[in-house]
């Protein structure tokens, strides 16, 4: 029996995690893996880039498909939708996570066109036909078994009602991934299919390993109720506990993994 036939002889839970092979994505990876779940990993570095981190993942006791590709090519995401049909023969959960910073970051009154549709394709485009895709394999998979159960989550940001001048095409793809969640929420929502949004503020990463003095310096000063920089992990206990079901009454909804820095204070 080749890996194929003994991943659709399976029959746990599957979940595509987009950016899964580092930071938050790995973070929601590991979780997800100890919960039980097959994972389907998305990246845009080649396998051999990956492969410690696919290890450790199957080390855990998932089977690991890794699914290279840019999310915001259409093509690449029909690839990988295939490829998941093909290995797994099922799909419960998509976590929307990849997602990329301005090259530079640029004042909104300088900022470019360029900037802004190399942010909002990836962090706002591809995520919204990918979740359209994945939304109806997961209609017809829930219109087959009695008992299914599948999810959407979208990892969004602060940055999607925290106002930051200097990568404004970022805010607005976050917030527009936002209303993403809320628009197929009320969609599915007659599928029993719940979709939800969490929230990160600053988490210790390779997308932040640039500017950690400035934001040590802001968490040493208050800026969040917890005084700590957030981590991968932190968010991956997030992902999982919406992901096994924990909430399942709740589709919609917006989960804060931010230390209390969008808490109102005087």
């Amino acid at each position: 029996m080749n890996t194929t036939e003994r991943s659709l002889h399976r029959t746990g839970p599957v979940a595509f995690i987009t950016g899964g092979s580092r930071g938050i994505g790995y973070g929601i990876a590991q979780h997800l893996a100890r919960a039980g779940f097959d994972l389907a990993i998305n990246g845009v570095r080649p396998e051999e880039a990956v492969n410690d981190a696919l290890d450790d993942l199957r080390k855990l006791g998932s089977d690991v498909l890794y699914c290279p590709g840019d999310i915001a090519s259409a093509e690449a995401r029909l690839t990988m939708v295939e490829r998941i049909k093909s290995h797994f023969g099922r799909l419960n959960v998509l976590v929307n996570n990849a997602g990329v910073a301005p090259n530079e970051r640029r004042d909104i009154l300088d900022a470019t066109e360029e900037s802004f549709h190399y942010v909002l394709s990836t962090n706002l485009q591809g995520p919204y036909f990918l979740t359209q895709s994945v939304a109806n394999w997961l209609i017809a998979q829930s219109g087959q078994q009695a008992d299914f159960w599948g999810c959407i989550i979208n990892v969004s940001s602060v940055s999607a009602t925290v106002a930051s001048v200097n990568r404004g095409e970022y805010c607005v793809a976050k917030a527009g991934l936002s209303m993403a969640t809320q628009l197929f929420a009320v969609r599915l929502g007659e599928y029993n299919i719940p979709v939800y949004e969490v929230r990160p503020g600053i988490i210790k990463t390779d997308m932040t390993a640039g500017v950690t003095a400035k934001y040590d310096a802001l968490l040493e000063s208050g800026l969040c109720v917890q005084k700590r920089w957030g981590l991968a992990d932190d968010v991956g206990r997030a992902v999982a506990a919406l992901a096994r079901g924990d909430f399942p009454y709740s589709t919609g909804q917006v989960i804060l993994v931010d230390g209390g820095l969008t808490l109102p204070r005087l």
